[in-house]
């Protein structure tokens, strides 16, 4: 297949590459409108497109969002990370909400040499660790980038840096992966497993029998990785499965969101799941996992992301809230709903899910790397709200928007 990557060179900044794997060109049609929502935005501002509010001035890519659990007094703090720019280096910029979303400010700032002169910066994430790991205390913050796809010869990795003092300050811990050629490492994502380790999951293209393939390597240590394999690879080597998040779910399975873009036809780019006992072992590669959709067969095409809330009296095992960049009919046209829904399931993924609307609109989002792309979801304490991320166009600027809205 021949995947779209859009290597976007922005004209004050020149060296951002992002991963898109999708395809344009679809039409539009009119499903039954999701449940409403209560989102507490105050709507676009002139000249803006997408509602809720912006999380900062300039540029705002792939935005990732946690809650602190486990840093003592600062428990309850969100943090909100965007790569963004300073002149030709690729920034990892770190902000900070004390009033449960309301509003944000920048707190610190990762500069890695590696994504430093023009050699490329993508796809970072933000994970706050929930027990040690080696001699990484519970509360440590991780994140984690794609680094040097727009270098000479590239060599990419996937480099890891650490924060002790709540996303202040940053030092370098290792790399869990280091490409071998030019082929590219994209979207790292981080869970811990049943057994204490600390996983990373990864978007891989360096297996010549796989167009791109899902990965997971782990450590004990935080420094040593051991045991890569891999997660999803299809058998059909022009597959490019990609843009893995894990959660672990109540009752303690493990469930992974991710894309399985392809050449031709309305699944292109379409999201899937599948589940592990353990969060390391998760069956046949080959097994493609289940696509997620609605009962009257709506589906989202293209970067997912997933979060977990509880629901108030209802149950332990809570409710799955998935996110993709746009939402189709059964028949793969583009449903009414794009850029506005979030889909929701109560019973650990099985059945038909359920579309309602999202905090944050993104009008008629199209396939590129801006525009709903990976919008992570944050659901309050109690499971009653929901804060949300998602990027979309000003001018020609990639923008970070923020809202939160009431979960029905």
């Amino acid at each position: 297949m021949v995947i779209l990557r859009l290597r976007h060179a922005l004209r004050r900044h020149r060296l951002l590459a992002l991963t898109l794997t999708g395809v344009l060109g679809l039409l539009a049609a009119a499903p039954a409108t999701p449940a409403p929502m209560n989102t507490g935005s105050a709507g676009s501002p002139p000249g803006l497109t997408a509602t809720g509010t912006p999380l900062r001035d300039g540029t705002g890519l792939y935005p990732r969002v946690i809650r602190l659990a486990h840093n003592g007094a600062a428990n309850g703090r969100i943090l909100a990370s965007v790569v963004t720019f300073d002149g030709n280096n690729g920034i990892g910029a770190i902000h900070e909400s004390t009033d449960s979303g309301t509003t944000f400010r920048e707190v610190g700032r990762i500069a890695d040499t590696e994504s430093a002169a023009g050699q490329g910066l993508c796809c970072t994430t933000l994970f706050e660790l929930p027990r040690q790991v080696g001699a990484l205390p519970a509360g440590t913050l991780l994140w984690a980038s794609s680094a040097g796809q727009d270098e000479q010869n590239r060599r990419m990795a996937l480099r890891i840096w650490r924060s002790n003092d709540v996303g202040r300050t940053w030092s370098y811990l290792s790399s869990c992966a280091v490409a071998n050629g030019t082929s590219g490492l994209w979207e790292p994502e981080f869970s811990v497993a049943a057994d204490g380790a600390l996983v990373c999951h990864y978007s891989d293209e360096t297996d010549a029998a796989h167009s791109q393939k899902l990965v997971a390597v782990r450590t004990y240590d935080g420094v040593h990785w051991v045991g890569r394999h891999s997660t999803v690879a299809s058998s059909w080597t022009p597959d490019r499965p990609g843009m893995p998040v894990v959660r672990r779910l109540p009752n303690g399975t493990y469930f992974m969101s991710y894309e399985i873009c392809n050449p031709g036809g309305q699944y292109q780019c379409v999201v899937h799941y599948r589940t592990s006992a353990d969060g390391w072992n998760w069956g046949d590669p080959a097994n493609l996992g289940i696509r997620p959709e609605t009962a009257d067969g709506r589906y989202f095409r293209a970067t997912p992301t997933i979060a977990w809330a509880p629901t108030p009296g209802k149950g332990t095992d809570g409710r799955i809230l998935l996110i993709g960049q746009r939402l189709l009919n059964r028949d793969g046209s583009v449903a009414a709903g794009s850029g506005r829904t979030i889909l929701t399931n109560t019973q650990n993924g099985r059945g038909p899910w359920t579309a309602i609307t999202a905090p944050v609109t993104v009008p008629d989002p199209q396939v590129n790397y801006c525009q709903n792309y990976s919008s992570p979801l944050l659901p309050s304490v109690d499971g009653r709200r929901v804060l949300q991320l998602a990027t979309d166009f000003e001018g020609t600027v990639c923008r970070t928007y923020f809202g939160t809205g009431r979960l029905p």
